[in-house]
């Protein structure tokens, strides 16, 4: 795939590219296939690859040949996988692999980001420093960035940027914004014990259902009673499963779900209380609570200068904006963020990209517009000249 300048073809070259990762998807930390196309493409475009000890995903390092200036280290995340999803878009070049499909627009952040990383690559006189393209395995596992991270990938990054699709969005349209923009994701797993009997004789017994009942409506008053009221915060439980008989009292329950939070006070809070609500209620009830607490990624924060740096680009190279909603769902993005994950502090953005109004990611028709493919990868790649000292802009091939 040639992206130079001169080329006219290059659009299509993306797209054509783009089918290719979307007819071709594989689940977390099974990206073989994907990462092999990705390498072979960067490889073509003489774009330097970090040495990786990882069997899936790769990073890409393109550096700066300008004397002076910038000399710092940024790089763009972009994620890999797929999901466990059959596809029902009905596109000629839908998944060719049953029940695996790109349903988040990974597919999209692929082609955006070796688009950029090539455009880059054919604009290294104009920025010094360097950046790291990392095609990050695992986002929907919740834990491929700590992959990268163990990987010293993160070593000498000063800042990063994240970006995904959009399907709220009309193709192109760049929606950004300062602060909290996902929420820390955690599970929890509450197994109650109680002692089962004939379902005629619950008093020969100790019934963990009412006590399930009991924890469920109780656990709904953390954010009521606990959580400061201006404070996004959110409790599903999602599963529950007791018995296996009609006639007869389970001695055994299980709840299971999510609790999703922006402020880490709020995020240390809420295991408390569910901790404390499992094991008091269970108790009320005469039977015991085990609670499983399993933390995901933390909340991601957006730095206001690189939000505004977002910005101002998308308005330098004519794209429009939109306000970027802060959204209860997570991304492991956070981790490079986390001082406790990285060992420091890096700042980071994560933005949307619209890929045109459909139906929303992970449901089984969700399709990117193409249209949204090119000017993406300008995009980040003007992006990152910015971010990089530069004040030139990526020239743009062909017109819009």
């Amino acid at each position: 795939m040639d992206l130079s300048a001169k080329n006219g073809q290059w659009e299509s070259d993306l797209i054509r590219q783009f089918e290719w990762f979307h007819s071709h998807p594989e689940l977390s930390y099974a990206e073989k296939e994907t990462t092999a196309k990705i390498r072979a493409l960067l490889t073509k475009a003489n774009i330097e690859l970090m040495p990786y000890p990882l069997d899936t995903g790769l990073v890409a390092v393109i550096r700066g040949t300008k004397p002076g200036g910038d000399r710092r280290t940024a790089a763009l995340r972009c994620d890999i996988d797929a999901l466990a999803i059959q596809e029902e878009t009905h596109l000629p070049y839908a998944s060719k692999n049953p029940g695996v499909m790109h349903a988040c627009g990974h597919d999209f952040h692929i082609t955006a980001g070796i688009g950029a990383a090539i455009l880059l690559q054919n604009q290294r006189a104009d920025f010094g420093g360097t950046v790291k393209v990392i095609f990050q395995p695992g986002e929907e596992e919740s834990h491929g960035a700590r992959k990268i991270i163990d990987a010293h990938v993160m070593c000498d990054v000063d800042r990063i940027w994240g970006f995904h699709a959009d399907p709220s969005q009309e193709a192109g349209v760049i929606a950004v914004g300062e602060g909290y923009v996902t929420a820390a994701v955690d599970h929890f797993i509450i197994r109650l014990h109680g002692v089962g009997c004939h379902g005629a004789h619950p008093d020969e017994g100790k019934d963990p259902i009412p006590a399930a009942a009991a924890i469920i409506q109780g656990l709904q008053t953390i954010v009521s009673r606990n959580i400061n009221a201006f404070h996004p915060a959110l409790l599903s439980v999602t599963r529950v499963q007791a018995g296996a008989a009609w006639n007869v009292i389970s001695p055994d329950a299980l709840l299971e779900g999510t609790v999703r939070t922006m402020e880490p006070k709020d995020r240390l809070l809420y295991e408390t209380r569910v901790r404390e609500i499992a094991d008091k209620t269970a108790a009320a009830y005469g039977v015991s609570a085990q609670t499983e607490w399993i933390p995901g990624p933390p909340a991601t924060h957006n730095d206001g200068r690189m939000a505004a740096l977002c910005e101002t680009i998308a308005k330098k190279t004519r794209q429009k904006t939109a306000p970027q909603a802060p959204s209860m769902g997570g991304d492991d993005f956070s981790y490079y963020e986390d001082p406790a994950a990285v060992g420091k502090e890096i700042p980071g953005c994560y933005f949307k990209i619209g890929t045109g109004v459909g139906p929303q990611i992970h449901h089984p028709a969700f399709c990117v517009d193409e249209r949204a493919i090119r000017p993406a990868a300008e995009y980040l790649a003007n992006l990152l000249l910015a971010d990089m000292g530069s004040i030139g802009l990526v020239p743009a091939p062909l017109s819009r």
